[in-house]
């Protein structure tokens, strides 16, 4: 079909855009991970973390505010018909032992499946972005890959593992995303979660990576260095809306640390 290539790379172009305005080159070895900075800080967004979107986007960006729930600051994602992602720059850091976070569903998106190109929306997702060797990359996709980055001019990262609030997906599934294998989603919640209510999230970054990314990266000690950290929402598929609520994420580069108490209910 003529400008089915092009549209291909476009389209792994749009799926790996979160990450690579905010990119820069890995730094040389694996540094050790530092703390980073929550989205909200003091009643505002923290202006380490950027509102990222698609290359020439014509939608309607995801909007984030700073939100006071139960005397606690939380992020506040509404999505309605819309994309783009919160960022914040790790080039190069070393993979945290964990990630946290706490998330509260308000408004869910009964039109998503994350397994369709026209149900690829989420209420909430944490992503981290890796900077996965091209040469663990499929050679098909490592083409795609390389147009997308030629064609868009940004270091479009190579491998991204987001945990997700899906709808009917089984949780605990690990699931490609539609567009591009670039992306991979382990669905933690879905419609079998109450709305209205506090979860929180403890994850192993190593073991979840290898569940994803295993068929491409063999290593059973390192992990690939990372380029990002995401947090977002996006409707823009299904042409619906949802609203979440999260506070987070956190990493832990050693010691096993509590994820902050949930308010009470």
């Amino acid at each position: 079909m003529p400008g089915a290539g092009a549209e291909a790379v476009r389209r792994v172009a749009a799926a790996l855009a979160v990450v690579a305005a905010s990119a820069a080159p890995p730094a040389a070895g694996q540094p050790a991970p530092v703390p980073v900075p929550a989205p909200v800080a003091d009643g505002a967004l923290h202006p380490a973390w950027r509102v990222a979107g698609l290359p020439q986007q014509k939608l309607p960006l995801t909007q984030y505010a700073a939100a006071k729930v139960d005397g606690e600051e939380a992020l506040l994602l509404d999505a309605r018909a819309s994309y783009g992602n919160l960022v914040l720059d790790l080039s190069g850091r070393a993979p945290p032992l964990r990630i946290g976070w706490r998330w509260r569903l308000e408004q869910a998106n009964p039109a998503l499946d994350l397994s369709r190109k026209v149900g690829d929306d989420s209420p909430a997702k944490v992503c981290l972005a890796f900077d996965l060797p091209l040469a663990a990359v499929p050679i098909v996709e490592r083409q795609l890959l390389r147009l997308a980055r030629a064609r868009s001019g940004e270091p479009l990262p190579s491998a991204t593992l987001c945990w997700v609030w899906g709808h009917a997906e089984p949780v605990g599934s690990v699931i490609d995303n539609p567009f591009s294998r670039r992306v991979r989603f382990v669905v933690l919640r879905g419609r079998g979660d109450a709305t209205g209510r506090w979860y929180d999230e403890l994850r192993d970054v190593a073991a979840d990576f290898r569940r994803a990314f295993g068929d491409e990266w063999t290593d059973p000690v390192r992990l690939p260095p990372l380029s990002a950290l995401i947090v977002g929402a996006d409707a823009d598929n299904t042409g619906a809306s949802s609203r979440a609520l999260l506070a987070g994420p956190y990493l832990e580069p050693r010691a096993l640390t509590a994820v902050p108490p949930a308010p009470p209910r």
